[in-house]
Parts: structure tokens; sequence; C-alpha cells
């Protein structure tokens, strides 16, 4: 959990905290056992020196270390009115290693980086066919301002967001084809997957959370649940689905597994290793009895399998309302919700409360919840928590 680590919510540009260099990423996992390790697409998890991926485990590094938005510009790339706050960010820059090659990206670059991701992604894969990789390719698109080269515009017949997700498809073809070219496809995990549901006041900007509720930014199920693809011939079955309970938190612990490397004992990991979930063994069950549901220093809400009790909280919507066109987001507004209990294998879009018909799962998941506050603190309750690790800090400068 990122309460577990101190990172929470979206770090700024030159913000004087990041991961801790006690951390165990999965690319210094991987690392360690003698796999190259590459990075090409966002960091975000500190862009001081001492926070960035070729001190984290990652051999390469190329790419935005944080969210394209996070600039002094307007969705167009076009330059900001004076008295916009916006004007006032850093300008955008461009990291190869630990050097900065470009410092300040313009919407013309922007469009590139879906290309350029992909093509440092195919180099690393034909240079290291002969050897054991690690390669994370987090793609900027489809986070706002959208971009797209220009060969995909107005290409999928869905706009701009449809051109922009038509590309990363294309990127992901690329790769693939990579691998397959390389004869690596049929020894090869691959895991697509988001960070977080649709940024709906980005309106046709943004994608779509289908019968889900909300959005990015809240922790309905719509805010965080999230698709999840995996391929590896032999191993995961072809054309099936896995609807137990997992998350990405999980990757580290299953990895390590594979790789038959045992995880720090002195420190709580909370991930579980799924790979009976992967490749579908009989009877394999997901090995989370409760998922907590933390936003901004927040305990929301907390599930199982099944239910989800959410508590009384501040969460953001546009209440019904259409969003904003073009890159430019309509406003939300606040709305109190909770405390209330949702079946979510009959109600998946959480629109009907049966709190009064189920007194046993709500002491059920509350007794649960009050582990969670213990363990990760909960500033809805004023709780700290006992078992959270502090995050890397920047040295202070004279």
């Amino acid at each position: 959990y990122h309460e577990r680590v101190s990172i929470i919510g979206a770090l700024r540009p030159n913000s004087a905290h990041g991961i801790n260099a006690d951390e165990l990423t999965l690319a210094e996992l991987c690392q360690q056992q003698g796999y190259a390790t590459a990075i090409f697409g966002k960091w975000h998890l500190g862009d001081r020196r001492r926070f960035l991926p070729l001190q984290h485990g990652f051999d390469e590094y190329y790419g935005l270390p944080y969210s394209n938005d996070m600039w002094p510009r307007g969705p167009r790339g076009e330059e900001l009115p004076a008295d916009s706050p916006k004007r006032e960010q850093p300008k955008l820059r461009m990291f190869d290693g630990n050097e900065v090659v470009d410092e300040d990206i313009t919407g013309e670059d922007q469009m590139q980086l879906t290309r350029d991701y992909t093509r440092r992604a195919v180099s690393f894969i034909d240079r290291h066919r002969d050897r054991p990789f690690f390669l994370y390719v987090p793609h900027n698109m489809v986070h706002v301002p959208l971009y797209v080269s220009k060969g995909f515009e107005g290409k999928s017949g869905a706009g701009m967001f449809g051109d922009a997700m038509m590309e990363v498809d294309w990127s992901v073809g690329e790769i693939l084809a990579a691998l397959k070219r390389n004869r690596l496809d049929e020894k090869t995990l691959v895991v697509f997957t988001s960070d977080n549901g649709p940024w709906l006041n980005y309106g046709n900007h943004a994608g779509s959370a289908g019968p889900l509720r909300e959005g990015k930014g809240t922790m309905f199920e719509g805010g965080y649940r999230v698709p999840c693809v995996m391929r590896l011939p032999g191993k995961i079955p072809a054309g099936t689905e896995c609807r137990e309970l997992c998350a990405t938190i999980d990757l580290l612990p299953t990895v390590a597994g594979l790789l038959n490397v045992k995880l720090p004992a002195d420190r709580i990991i909370d991930g579980r290793d799924i790979w009976p979930l992967m490749t579908g063994e009989p009877g394999a069950a997901s090995p989370h009895e409760v998922f907590y549901c933390y936003f901004d220093n927040e305990l929301r809400a907390i599930r199982d399998e099944r239910w989800k009790l959410v508590f009384p909280h501040q969460s953001r919507t546009l209440a019904g309302r259409e969003g904003g066109r073009d890159g430019y987001p309509a406003q939300y507004e606040l709305q109190t919700v909770g405390p209330t209990l949702y079946d979510l294998d009959a109600d998946v879009g959480e629109s009907t409360d049966v709190t009064a018909e189920h007194p046993d799962v709500i002491a059920r998941l509350t007794a649960a919840a009050e582990v969670a506050r213990d363990d990760l603190g909960d500033s809805l309750t004023g709780r700290k928590g006992k078992n959270i690790r502090p995050p890397g800090r920047a040295r202070v400068r004279p």
C-alpha cells in the first residue's frame, strides 16, 4: 500500500521526498538476479537524483519524472494567460538516465512520447535477447493532456482519446513483435494494466468506467478497479478470466516466487503471490481476506471479494453532469458519502445500500478496518499507523 511507504498522492516537481532507498523495487529484485532492467516512460517517485530510477534498480531510464500535465502550459501546449497560477510551475523535463536531456518539453515533443518510448523498448529487447530482462513501459498516454503522433491523428474515429489509446495499442503490438522476432515470446511474462480509472471531468478526453461508479480520485470501484491482461504461453491459459481479488501490489511477491527469491523479513510486504490465480490452478482463491481503500491518508472503504463497506467521507463527483471538452476539465463538486454497504456481486455500480440486511458483514469489515487503522493509520479517525515506513528525503542545501 502507498500508505506503507509514505508516498501519498502525485508528487510534484522538485518534491523534497520520494521513494526511500531502503525499499525493494521490482527492478532491484530482478537486477539482483542478473536481469537487465529498464524503464521507458513516467516515473513519479521523486525527481531529485537520489529518487530517480537508476538509483532504484534500473540500468536504463528514458522518460518524464512526473505526469505530463505538470508543466506551465495549456492542454495543447499553448502559453497560458498571465493570471494563471499554472504559469508558475517548472518546465517539463525529459531525462535520459540521471541527466536532463530536454529542459522544456513542448506539445510537439509530447506528440512523440509514445513512439519514443516504444522505440527504446524495442531496442532494449533486441539488445538483451540473450539474457533475462525486466522491462517497464509506463506510457504517459492516456493521461491528459492527450497527444498522438501524426500517423494516429483522427485514425481511430473515436476522438483524441481513441487516437491516443490506439497508439498505445500499436506500442503493445510493436513490443510483442520484438519478443516474437527474438524468439522470446514463449518465455516472457507480459503484464498490461493501468494505475487508476478514468479522469471523468475531462469528458471526451477521458475513458469510461463502464458500469462502475465514479472514476479517478475516488475510492468507488470506478476509481481504482482497472483492466489487467497477462500473457505467458504454456503457463497462463489462453482466453481465460480471473475474477478473484488481486492488485498490482501482488506483482512483486509473485515475481519473487518465480525467481525463488525470499523477500526481506524485516519489513511488511502487503502484496501476495498470485501465481496460482494467474495459471488458473483449480480452486485457487484470492490471497487477500480484505483490501484497504486508502486515499490521501484516509481509509475511505474496505472490501473483500463480495462486500464493500464505505466509511463517511467527502468524495468528488460530477453529479451526473458532463465532463469537459478537448482537454479542458469540468469542475467537480464534493458529496458526503457513507456509511454504506454494497454487495458487489449483485451491484457492481454501488447504487444500493444493504447495511440493514447484513449486520454480520458490517461487524466483520469494521473489525478489519480497525486493524488497518492501527497498522497504517487513518486521518478520518485521527489515527496514526504503527507500521508505516518513512519516504526518502532530499538533502537540504545550505
